[in-house]
């Protein structure tokens, strides 16, 4: 049996590209910047929202790479970086982590959040 990767891979036309635990963190390592990853699960009205605002910016041009785990299906992921409520955004920068973003769901507000991430330093990861 073999075993695919869900990274890259959409759910739907238009959604946040999936990671899960077999290439989270080698996908990271790739991505050129900033990242934020978003730990949702279906029927989540508030991971709903945020993953809706997460869009917004990426269709707005100015948004960090974006991606989604989905904490019902990677539960390694979610023991990994302690998430107790979803939403939960994660902030990664050329692979390094720089800690949770916690922003309502409004673009500008997440935006503003990132900025202020950004100008501290990296973490340790949990």
């Amino acid at each position: 049996m073999s075993q695919s990767s869900n990274a890259d891979k959409p759910a739907a036309s238009g959604d946040l590209p999936a990671l899960d635990a077999g290439g989270f963190h080698h996908r990271l390592q790739e991505v050129d910047g900033a990242a934020v990853v978003l730990f949702t699960r279906p029927g989540c009205s508030a991971c709903h929202a945020m993953g809706d605002a997460l869009r917004r910016w990426r269709a707005e041009g100015d948004a960090p790479e974006l991606f989604r785990v989905d904490a019902e299906v990677d539960t390694a992921l979610v023991r990994e970086f302690e998430v107790f409520h979803l939403p939960a955004l994660f902030v990664f920068v050329d692979g390094e982590y720089h800690g949770p973003l916690q922003a309502p769901p409004r673009v500008p507000l997440l935006r503003e959040a990132l900025e202020a991430r950004l100008r501290q330093p990296p973490e340790e990861a949990p």
